[in-house]
């Protein structure tokens, strides 16, 4: 229904972009070199001023109503039964929503469907308050950005400030999005240092991995946080995929920009990219259903021991899936180095592999390393393919034929698991934090190198 809303505006707000203009034509009875700003600026302004008064009473009214109606319910529930807690009063409402919606309830009792029908009530009321306003408040915005036109009305500045705030608005969200997640991290991460009293040792070089066995009063056991197998594992599984990746995705490139055939590469370059489509859920069923049964089987065809679970079946798969990124990538930086460069070397007598090897490359090297830091972040966070293909267990090993897992498989383990939220989240958090500050690190390592053969190559 909300939806439904935003496009209702959306759609005022357009009627009044034809409005609009129409109006500020009729004002100067068709002589538009009388307005100070072309019709269209005043269509745009009306729709700006519509669309912005809508839009915002919808999100502020649908946020503050929906608070507010949820502290009510809450405050009913814990009046009708003092005894319950706040985590049980919580779950009766959770319960009445479903009931209210048609669903299935964990339970049935009286004050379970009591709930629910003040929940059905109020929520017809939610709903039909916050539309009935919005589309008010859409269409007086309209009306008044109508009446304001006249000849000497200033629609072009007015609407590109707005258009301007609105770019500024945006921009401002996306670096407090990134602000808030640093935070969040940081502050959780503390947290989870207070609780094993700042033993950061434990955690950094601590090899054993089991944060939510010692759990006692709301502590955790600083001897079990040693997340050193993890980092182990995520750095296996990373370099193997790297291994298969990087090779392959860079000689990939360097075929399809400089030896093959237009009408190769025609083919061949889309066929590479397919691979970027393809969900991770499905390499990861091909890791466990294909190429980690014939890794056990060759190896046990030569006597080698191989778990059913191995970090290189999942390294394998993984530097298959970040090909198409490499190559892509890379492909685009090669073919972006100026001809001029290689014409330079084939006069001086270079062949075409000299060419390519000491001048092409070093010149692409800046963008080739982008390509490679953002294979490794996709190897970092990858998650569907290790749990499907090299386990699950933290288990710190430098054989790559038995099973490891990753930071990532622990963090979905921690927060998808039973345990309580608060306890689970300050190890989940905290190795977020840590793949965090090694991204960074990383992030500032290829910075650096593409500064320095930018000066050379530029």
């Amino acid at each position: 229904m909300l939806t439904l809303t935003f496009f209702a505006i959306l759609a005022l707000a357009l009627a009044f972009f034809v409005v609009g203009r129409s109006r500020a034509v009729a004002v100067v009875r068709g002589d538009v070199r009388l307005l100070h700003s072309r019709p269209n600026f005043h269509g745009t302004l009306a729709m700006l001023v519509s669309a912005i008064c809508g839009i915002a009473v919808l999100v502020v009214v649908g946020s503050l109503w929906a608070a507010w109606l949820e502290r009510d319910l809450m405050a009913a529930i814990l009046n009708a039964d003092q005894n319950l807690s706040a985590i049980e009063a919580e779950l009766v409402l959770s319960d009445a929503r479903a009931l209210a919606s048609g669903g299935i309830a964990s339970t049935t009792d009286p004050l379970r469907e009591g709930i629910a029908a003040q929940v059905a009530s109020k929520d017809a009321w939610l709903k039909w308050g916050t539309i009935t306003l919005s589309v008010l408040f859409a269409i007086a915005g309209g009306i008044w950005a109508l009446r304001s036109i006249a000849p000497d009305w200033r629609a072009r500045n007015r609407s590109e400030t707005i258009i301007r705030r609105i770019l500024m608005l945006t921009a401002a969200i996306a670096v407090l999005t990134t602000v808030g997640i640093v935070l969040s991290l940081i502050f959780e991460t503390i947290n989870f240092f207070n609780n094993i009293d700042w033993q950061i040792h434990k955690f950094l070089f601590g090899t054993t991995w089991s944060p939510l066995s010692g759990v006692q009063a709301g502590k955790l056991d600083p001897d079990k946080v040693g997340a050193v197998p993890l980092f182990a594992g995520t750095l296996m599984i990373t370099v193997i995929a790297m291994l298969v990746a990087v090779p392959i995705g860079l000689l990939s490139a360097v075929y399809l920009s400089d030896f093959a055939s237009p009408r190769v590469r025609a083919w061949a370059k889309p066929m590479l990219e397919l691979l970027a489509g393809i969900p991770t859920v499905v390499y990861g069923f091909f890791a466990a259903i294909t190429l980690a049964p014939f890794i056990r089987n060759s190896g046990e065809a030569i006597g080698l021991t191989i778990a059913s679970e191995s970090a290189l079946a999942a390294g394998i798969v993984m530097g298959i899936m970040i090909i198409p990124f490499i190559s892509s990538l890379s492909d685009d930086v090669i073919n972006a180095v100026p001809q001029s460069l290689r014409d330079g070397s084939y006069g001086l007598g270079a062949t075409k592999a000299e060419t390519i090897r000491q001048v092409v490359l070093p010149a692409a090297l800046p963008g080739i390393v982008s390509a490679i830091l953002l294979g490794v972040s996709r190897a970092v966070g990858e998650t569907m393919i290790v749990v499907m293909a090299a386990g699950q267990g933290a288990n710190l090993t430098a054989n790559p034929l038995e099973a490891v897992t990753t930071v990532t498989v622990q963090i979905v383990m921690l927060i998808t698991g039973d345990t309580e939220a608060s306890t689970a989240a300050g190890p989940a958090f905290t190795l977020g934090f840590t793949l965090f500050c090694v991204t960074l690190l990383m992030n500032i390592a290829a910075q650096r190198v593409v500064r320095k053969y930018r000066e050379l190559y530029d």
